[in-house]
C-alpha cells in the first residue's frame, strides 16, 4: 500500500507511484488505498489515478512521489509534485 494523506492547512499531500510521465510537465500517479468490504470482511484494494503538475519533468516512470493540492492548474490538474521520495531502478 503506498497511500500516505497528511494535511496541512487546506492542502492535502499523498504519495503514490508514477505511471506515466509522457505529457509535457504533466506526471500521472497511481494511488493505492486499502478498503475492507462491508459484508466479506475481506481487504480490497482500490486504485485512483491523479494528473499533477511536474515543472521539471524531473520525475520518472516508477518513481514514488509525493504529490499536494494546489489551485486548479487546468482541467485535469489540481494536484503538484511536492518532492520525489524514491527513485525507480529501472533505466528508460
Amino acid at each position: 500500500m503506498i497511500e500516505q494523506t497528511k494535511k496541512e492547512g487546506n492542502k492535502r499531500t499523498v504519495t503514490g507511484k508514477v505511471v506515466s510521465n509522457s505529457m509535457d510537465k504533466t506526471i500521472t500517479v497511481s494511488i493505492e488505498r486499502k478498503l475492507k468490504h462491508p459484508l466479506y470482511n475481506k481487504y480490497i484494494f482500490k486504485t485512483s489515478k491523479i494528473m499533477a503538475h511536474d515543472e521539471d519533468s524531473a520525475s520518472k516512470v516508477g518513481d514514488i512521489v509525493a504529490i499536494e493540492e494546489t489551485r486548479p492548474i487546468s482541467k485535469n490538474k489540481s494536484w503538484k509534485l511536492n518532492k520525489i521520495i524514491k527513485e525507480s531502478q529501472q533505466e528508460s
